[in-house]
Formats: C-alpha cells, sequence, structure tokens
C-alpha cells in the first residue's frame, strides 16, 4: 500500500523527487505518512480536501480486502 500512495502522490506534485511515504505498523492499523514539497501540499490536499478524501478512500478498499485497517496522514 505503501507503493500504491506513493505512486499517486508522484503522479500529482511537480517535485516527486521530495515524495516520502514512511509505513509505521501497529497490531491491527498501519499508519501512512505521507510527506510532499510544500508548494506540492495544496495539490496533494486538493480543493475542500477531495483528492486527499479519495486517496484515502482507495486506501481503505485495498486495506478491507486484506483486512486491516490503513490510515493516510499527511505531513505538513
Amino acid at each position: 500500500m505503501k507503493e500504491l500512495i506513493t505512486h499517486i502522490a508522484k503522479s500529482l506534485v511537480d517535485r516527486p523527487d521530495l515524495v516520502f511515504v514512511v509505513e509505521v505498523q501497529g497490531n491491527q492499523t498501519t499508519v501512512l505518512e505521507l510527506t510532499v514539497a510544500k508548494e506540492d501540499l495544496g495539490k496533494v490536499i486538493g480543493k475542500n480536501g477531495r483528492t486527499a478524501q479519495a486517496m484515502r478512500t482507495i486506501l481503505s478498499a485495498v486495506s478491507s480486502k486484506i483486512k486491516k485497517r490503513t490510515v493516510l496522514e499527511i505531513i505538513e
């Protein structure tokens, strides 16, 4: 799932070399921390958070298939 979020984020931003995803594993929950360049933050979040919500929806669909909860956090 880390690769999925990395691919989506790199497709959205102007500076794909500054996209980093850190995966923090828990017992039942995995947290994906997405960091992008400051000028690309708006592109990843989107208008009214729609792009970020769409990424979370895709992540939710994939994680429900493997029966594990995954949360996306966008780090400023």
